[in-house]
Parts: structure tokens; sequence; C-alpha cells
């Protein structure tokens, strides 16, 4: 069996893994964003960025997609080289 990585390009669901983490980060972002003026004593902001923060778990999802891609696609090969 092979344990290396093939250096042939992208694996399926590497794309969906880079997409979800983006996302992610932006949602992450937005949540350190959102949360602040709880701790400075500023005015919160609007409601509209509460809904970008639900971005960190939709990227989340992405990104698991992409691996299940991924597993999918390897059991796949491994079995036709059987």
């Amino acid at each position: 069996m092979h344990s290396e990585t093939p250096a042939s390009g992208a694996a399926p669901g590497d794309g969906l893994v880079r997409a979800g983490g983006i996302v992610f980060i932006v949602g992450a972002v937005a949540t350190l964003v959102t949360v602040a003026p709880l701790f400075l004593g500023t005015d919160p902001f609007p409601p509209i960025a509460y809904a970008v923060c639900m971005l960190m778990g939709v990227g989340f999802v992405i990104a698991g997609a992409g691996v299940l891609r991924s597993i999918a696609a390897q059991r796949r090969q491994a079995k036709s080289a059987l």
C-alpha cells in the first residue's frame, strides 16, 4: 500500500475544504467584530452582522463535505486497485 500523497494536482474535495476554510475565517472575523462592542461598551451592530457570524458554521459544513468527498474518492480508488 502506498501511503504518500500523490503529486498530481488537487484531489476531489480539496476545493471544498479550501472554500470552507475561507468562509469559516470570514465568519470568525465577523464574530470577533460583532462581539467587540459588548466589551468596549459601544452600540451593538445591526442584526445582519450577527447573521454573518453564522458563516462559521456554514464554512465548517462546507469543509466537512470536502473531507467526505475526498474520503469517498480514496475508497473508490482503493477498491479499483484490488
